[in-house]
């Protein structure tokens, strides 16, 4: 039977459904990214020590992405939720009182590694409880619980703040008790790691080692960095430009509320039809779509060139973007499942942190000339993606051949 939303959300798990609305939650209070450097130039910091501490958060997250991953793996998703999120309440409350920048830069790399722990935990547990068919669209409902809670998210800590007659005590605060709020939700609503991975052996040995010498998921996590570092253009070099050409920064505005709308409105929908296509298919065509619209930000900059190219890898990112999500679990073995996963996660934010800095660093040398090689990046990142995704191997021939511990063991789909 056809995945569809509401049937999908009614049929799964208890478990399933608390991760799905941690995830909402979770990006619905992550005020604190967004207004660390403001509270920090407010403590009297610089502006230059003020976005380090935005670098610390970043660095911290990508570090804790592989943690999670390792963590869940070997203790469980419950496990890795609750010292994730408790771990992270405290040190969130806890920047309102250290008294030293040092303090503060250790604190906020803590945040944003504690913090992360949970993204390739909460990925391990959805894809372990969802039967195959499912897969491509439970990730898809994950990715519009982050999209709708990072949309949100701005509105809500402005609120906060403002309610403190501007000051981030409250706001802070907010995040702290969610933070602890949802770590105990996990505590007493998700499955221990024995009743998600049998107790084997095999599953504490290898780890990001045996990731790693899969060559042709190397060559996916290679493909997805190029890829995601082009995507964050839009954040960075995409306003530069069009602040350089003279154009009302309106229609870069319009551009971003545009991809924003479009994706929270229509990726669940149009997962009900690509969840049916070959993996390879359905990234391929994300990936290809979005060097499309890159390339034509490379046409002489306009209103119309603007709105064209970010319509066009909108609709890649509505098209790939799922399946992009789901095939580490796809393809992974299951006592592996979380180190594919902590892999994804790890490549996928260091390509949005790269991504600015080379794309700022190719404008200052090519100005509007930029968006050629990205395009051509971009391209070379579709093909390689369209050579080695392949479907996970299910026939008997190659499960014959594939070690009893390898196997993925997946829920029957629900009648």
């Amino acid at each position: 039977m056809e995945a569809r939303v509401l049937s999908t959300w009614r049929e799964s798990p208890a478990a399933v459904k608390t991760v799905l609305v941690g995830i909402f939650v979770n990006r619905l209070s992550g005020f604190l990214n967004i207004f660390l450097v403001l509270y920090l130039a407010a403590q009297g910091y610089s502006p230059d020590a003020a976005a380090f501490g935005l670098g610390a958060y970043g660095a911290g997250a990508m570090i804790g992405v592989l943690i999670g991953g390792s963590l869940a793996a070997r203790f469980g998703t419950r496990a890795t939720t609750v010292i994730g999120m408790g771990g992270s309440s405290v040190l969130i409350a806890s920047l309102l009182y250290l008294p030293s920048y040092p303090l503060l830069l250790t604190a906020v790399a803590l945040v944003g590694l504690t913090g992360q722990m949970f993204r390739p935990a909460s990925a391990t547990l959805l894809s372990q409880l969802t039967p195959d068919d499912r897969q491509v669209m439970v990730f898809a409902m994950s990715r519009f619980a982050v999209n709708l809670g990072a949309m949100a998210a701005p509105i809500l800590g402005f609120g906060l703040y403002n309610l403190m007659h501007q000051q981030y005590g409250l706001l802070f605060w907010g995040e702290a008790l969610i933070a602890m709020a949802f770590a105990v939700a996990a505590f007493y609503t998700l499955p221990g790691r024995e009743e998600q991975v049998p107790d084997d052996p095999a599953n504490d040995r290898g780890g990001y080692r045996e990731v790693l010498r899969d060559r042709r998921y190397l060559a996916y996590l290679v493909s997805t960095l190029v890829h995601t570092a082009v995507y964050g253009q839009y954040l960075s070099t995409l306003p530069l430009d069009v602040k350089a050409a003279g154009i009302d920064l309106i229609w870069y505005t319009a551009a971003v509320s545009l991809n924003g709308f479009l994706v929270i409105a229509f990726e669940l929908l149009a997962t009900k039809v690509t969840q049916s296509w070959p993996a390879r298919v359905t990234i391929g065509l994300g990936f290809g779509l979005m060097g499309a619209g890159i390339a034509v930000y490379a046409l002489p900059m306009s209103a119309a060139v603007i709105i064209i190219g970010t319509l066009i890898w909108s609709i890649g990112e509505i098209v790939g973007g799922p399946a992009m999500f789901a095939h580490p679990a796809v393809i992974s073995p299951l006592r592996l499942r979380a180190y594919y996963l902590g892999s994804f996660h790890f490549v996928f934010g260091l390509g949005g942190t790269i991504g600015p800095v080379l794309g700022g660093w190719l404008l200052v040398r090519l100005g509007h000339g930029v968006w050629i090689p990205l395009a051509a990046v971009s391209l070379l990142a579709t093909l390689v993606v369209i050579a080695v995704v392949r479907p996970p191997a299910r026939d008997e021939e190659t499960t014959a051949a594939t070690p009893a511990a390898d196997r993925p063991e997946r829920n029957p789909s629900p009648a």
